[in-house]
């Protein structure tokens, strides 16, 4: 973890605020990346990194208020004030900008942050790009007067004027990549409408994943370890005194993406494509499970 400290908080929208947090030697981290935040001793949340990735002495996060969560958000917009510090942890990205002449990218409320820094990464290769951005309301909508430097690229869509997004007409023009990011009924509904080659999601939320929890056994460099019908397999591999890194514990942070080495995977995570859910080499340990009954782990 690094420690940092709370140099700038600044109100962006109704109910969003701003956070610097500035550091010596800050790791590197490219257009995608979210951290751990350590909001309080023993509860840990993830936000995108929604600053300039080329300012190593300092990071910038986006909080939405969230009166039905988990305390997390509560506790950055009432208690944590300037001057204060805070530990962080490494960045990490599952969602990253790749190369590409054109984009599209479609954000929803707060899920505007991790494509703030792809707008400028775009902007800089010289890629064709447009953003539809979508609200309750404008009053709800971050980071505004920074987007009205783009022009006409930006399209501000808020619901209560506009409606909902217009997802198909959206993904109808042209072939380019989507990203996406926002609640999820927006990602949802992107998903139903848009080539699955075209689009590429970030979660803040699980999505729904239920299904049987049967035991299964796991062996894990030459042990082998049963996990239980109510057992998570990250707890499982835990009590057997193989700790994992974690930090979500609900399949959206990606910190405890593991090797597999044979068995099929029940996919239960919000990180994962299709694709690589397919291909079945990767799991996350705190929510997914075995389908064949046995898995074999690269740990």
């Amino acid at each position: 973890m690094h420690t940092v400290r709370v140099t700038a908080k600044t109100i962006l929208a109704e109910d969003v605020v701003a956070i610097e947090l500035t550091g010596a030697g800050l790791p590197s981290w490219a257009p995608g990346a979210h951290v751990d935040v350590e909001v309080r001793p023993g509860l840990v949340r993830q936000y995108s990194l929604c600053g300039d990735p080329g300012a190593r002495d300092r990071w910038r996060i986006a909080v939405l208020r969230e009166e039905s969560g988990r305390g997390g958000s509560l506790h950055l917009h009432d208690t944590v004030t300037e001057g204060m510090t805070l530990n962080v942890g490494e960045p990490r990205n599952n969602f990253p900008l790749k190369p590409s002449p054109e984009y599209v990218f479609v954000a929803g409320g707060i899920g505007i942050t991790p494509l703030l820094p792809m707008l400028r990464a775009a902007d800089a290769a010289g890629a064709r790009w447009r953003l539809y951005y979508g609200g309750r309301r404008r009053s709800r909508m971050a980071f505004l007067d920074e987007l009205a430097g783009y022009g006409d690229r930006v399209h501000v869509l808020p619901e209560d004027e506009q409606g909902l997004l217009p997802l198909r007409e959206i993904f109808a023009a042209g072939t380019a990549p989507v990203y996406c990011c926002g609640p999820e009924p927006l990602l949802a509904a992107a998903e139903r409408v848009c080539p699955p080659d075209r689009l590429r999601v970030e979660r803040f939320h699980a999505r729904d994943q239920t299904g049987p929890t049967t035991g299964f056994v796991v062996s894990v460099s030459g042990r082998t370890i049963d996990v239980g019908p109510g057992e998570s397999l990250l707890d499982a591999l835990d009590a057997a005194g193989i700790p994992m890194p974690s930090s979500c514990r609900e399949g959206t942070c990606g910190s405890c993406e593991t090797a597999v080495l044979a068995g099929e995977v029940d996919h239960r995570d919000s990180v994962l494509s299709e694709q690589e859910r397919a291909d079945g080499r990767t799991m996350m340990v705190c929510v997914s499970r075995a389908r064949s009954g046995r898995l074999v782990l690269d740990l």
